[in-house]
């Protein structure tokens, strides 16, 4: 467990399932819930590499405590710009917040298990953060406030660096081959938990319903 951890500049989105247009055009109706939603996100995302940093302190591969402080810190500078966009706009946190989508992910995560718990807590980590960076790149196109749309565009290339750093990680940790065949069953099993959620103002949510003119 020795091998650095590069990106791939050219490296393409795997996602088994393609978020519409209009599932951007039906959240961004509701931009303080949306906005509110993805700030726990950006907390979450913060405290998840702190905690495989906590786990795993020096788990043998090269970089790995720079990129999970760095990750942390990227996080929480995006928690920072999605409060100042929801509190200027007049909204605030709010104290509940539910994430069916990641849950169930984490779910998928063969815990006790080693080398291979490691493995997939980085592969799920990767897997979020491709979801949102897809997701992020469909708000920037369709959002008709310009502030929002060059926001979720930046943000997009954020996250799919972290989401490289988390796969390159993975690969890392135990034989590529074996990672590559767990990284297509979790894509596999990430398109049908998207499939089964519900609808709303959050970036994991379902779709809205299809309407005669969509």
């Amino acid at each position: 467990m020795s091998r650095p951890v590069s990106l791939s500049a050219s490296h393409s989105l795997p996602l088994r399932t393609q978020t519409p247009g209009r599932w951007a055009r039906a959240v961004l109706a509701e931009p303080l819930a949306l906005l509110n939603d993805h700030a726990f996100l950006e907390k979450k995302a913060a405290n998840n590499a702190l905690d495989l940093l906590t786990k795993w302190p020096e788990p043998g591969v090269e970089g790995w405590a720079q990129v999970m402080t760095d990750i942390a810190r990227d996080e929480a500078l995006h928690l920072s710009q999605v409060h100042r966009l929801l509190t200027r706009r007049g909204g605030r946190l709010q104290r509940m917040h539910k994430n069916p989508y990641a849950n169930a992910l984490r779910l998928l995560v063969r815990k006790g298990a080693g080398p291979a718990e490691m493995v997939d807590r980085l592969l799920v980590s990767a897997l979020i953060e491709l979801r949102s960076c897809e997701r992020f790149s469909v708000l920037a196109t369709e959002s008709q406030d310009s502030e929002l749309a060059g926001f979720y565009q930046r943000l997009s290339t954020s996250e799919r660096g972290h989401y490289l750093v988390f796969l390159k990680l993975a690969r890392a940790v135990d034989r590529p081959e074996r990672v590559d065949h767990r990284w297509e069953e979790l894509l596999e099993a990430e398109a049908r938990i998207l499939g089964e959620q519900e609808f709303g103002p959050r970036i994991h949510s379902g779709l809205p319903p299809e309407s005669p003119c969509n």
